[in-house]
């Protein structure tokens, strides 16, 4: 059930709409014998959907967040793998977008418009305590050389470049853009969670990789940025367009059964209404899902496009955090009316619904997986803590030990 109708999501979508057909045409197979979607991405790229963000100037489409999420929320339909392991590239786009002193900036919209893909390689499971990086750069000449490991490299397996973040030697955080294929860069295959399976989330280790200077990006950890809602809204798209693909698979799966309950209210599935509402209630809570998406999609939009026109001070301020909070409020209840959506899909049948070679609780599995980012527990007391207290908003996430308190 397609819902978008924004004037330049629905042209985009028409152009994109062959290759994520493609993608979802083996979207079972490569679930059962978990098979990476290398070649999907190269579909992708190849198409331009991967430079959709990237100016007309340097040979993209130019599309705006609501754009992008729409168009995210069909790909994920299609398999909620791909934007979810593309969300660091659409991110380092955003990123380009939003400060244009940025090194190299134009050339690296160039290489995106040409079909070159980001990875990220930020997050650590390592004993650092919360906020500091075990991941570092050592002077090396007129260089640096990196060392490190980080996990949930989501996308880098599949990308040309990765993004890492990593501690100078006087504690700074920067940036650092590396190539894949550079030597010393190993990518692990060995993200382990029951669902989002395909999105290549494992370990990427640093072994003394050369960094030129112009490789390095300071990062800006303590100035609001509509980055972390940006990055919030492509795990909602991702779980909006599961809840699209529960229940375009509900229909489907009720549509061919030609078995039924002798207790039913209809001759058969199709035609028994209490199956008829259960279909129903599973295609409200995805059309729900995607217009909270794109709703929190316009808010971005706005401090986008504050922060590209030079807006400053308060008025710039006031935009972001009305993204930010948006977005997290979002969050907390496109989560529940897609997991609710991906429960209810089991109630369209009985035990036929739980066949393995039908996979409906992929379904269910990366729903339950994308809303384990960030949890909505934590998110809904920054929400109630700002409104109540009037406390910050919590725009930057960071894990890992708690400080000793010896």
């Amino acid at each position: 059930m397609t819902t978008t109708t924004l004037p330049n999501s629905s042209t985009l979508l028409q152009r994109f709409t062959p290759v994520f057909e493609r993608i979802a045409a083996g979207a079972v197979e490569r679930e059962q014998t978990r098979s990476l979607p290398h070649e999907q991405v190269r579909w992708l790229a190849n198409s331009g959907f991967t430079a959709v963000t990237v100016p007309t100037s340097s040979g993209g489409a130019g599309a705006s967040a609501s754009d992008l999420f729409a168009l995210l929320i069909r790909l994920a339909e299609a398999d909620s793998n791909l934007p979810q392991l593309l969300r660091a590239h659409f991110a380092f786009v955003e990123e380009l977008l939003l400060e244009p002193d940025i090194v190299r900036r134009d050339e690296w919209l160039t290489r995106i418009a040409a079909g070159e893909v980001f990875g990220n390689a930020s997050h650590e499971r390592s004993t650092a305590t919360v906020g500091s990086l075990s991941t570092h750069i050592v002077p090396d000449g007129d260089g640096w050389r990196l060392h490190g490991e980080k996990h949930y490299s989501t996308g880098t397996i599949f990308a040309d470049w990765t993004t890492v973040t990593a501690r100078t030697p006087d504690g700074h955080t920067v940036g650092v853009t590396v190539r894949v294929d550079d030597p010393g860069v190993e990518v692990r295959d060995d993200w382990n969670g029951f669902g989002q399976r395909l999105t290549g989330s494992g370990t990427t280790k640093f072994n003394g990789v050369r960094v030129e200077l112009w490789q390095l990006r300071p990062e800006r950890a303590e100035r609001r940025t509509v980055l972390p809602a940006y990055l919030q809204a492509v795990l909602l798209a991702s779980l909006a367009g599961v809840s699209a693909a529960a229940a375009r698979d509900a229909a489907k799966f009720v549509r061919s059964r030609t078995r039924h309950y002798q207790h039913g209210a209809g001759p058969t599935a199709a035609a028994d209404p209490l199956v008829q509402s259960v279909v129903g209630r599973i295609a409200a809570d995805a059309v729900a899902a995607e217009a909270l998406v794109l709703n929190a999609a316009a808010a971005i939009d706005d401090a986008h496009d504050a922060i590209v026109d030079g807006v400053t001070g308060a008025d710039l301020g006031a935009l972001i955090d009305a993204a930010e909070l948006r977005t997290i409020a979002v969050q907390s209840t496109v989560v529940e009316v897609v997991l609710r959506a991906v429960t209810t899909l089991f109630d369209v049948g009985g035990a036929s619904a739980t066949d393995r070679d039908r996979s409906l609780d992929r379904h269910w599995r990366n729903a339950r997986t994308l809303s384990s980012h960030n949890p909505v527990v934590f998110q809904q007391r920054v929400i109630g803590d700002h409104l109540l207290n009037g406390a910050s908003l919590t725009y930057f996430w960071a894990t890992g030990e708690a400080a000793s308190s010896a």
